[in-house]
């Protein structure tokens, strides 16, 4: 998965923390995965407004994680 930043070397961050490269946080684009793909899909074939109950079960999914969406 190339959205989850596994590369810790290629960071040009200057995030370094004396090796300890525990789990790095979730970026919202990487997180709940089949819901976003389920409410992209949703929204190319039938357009936003009729896919509401999908983008709201990604923001709940998201939420869970702890994002402020």
């Amino acid at each position: 998965m190339p959205c989850d930043g596994e590369s810790g070397k290629n960071s040009s961050a200057g995030e370094t923390t004396g090796g300890d490269e525990q789990k790095k946080p979730l970026k919202p684009c990487c997180a709940c995965p089949e819901t976003r793909k389920k409410r992209d899909e949703c929204i190319i074939e039938n357009g936003e407004a009729n896919c509401t109950e999908y983008i709201e079960a990604h923001k709940e999914c998201l939420r869970k994680l702890g994002f402020n969406i």
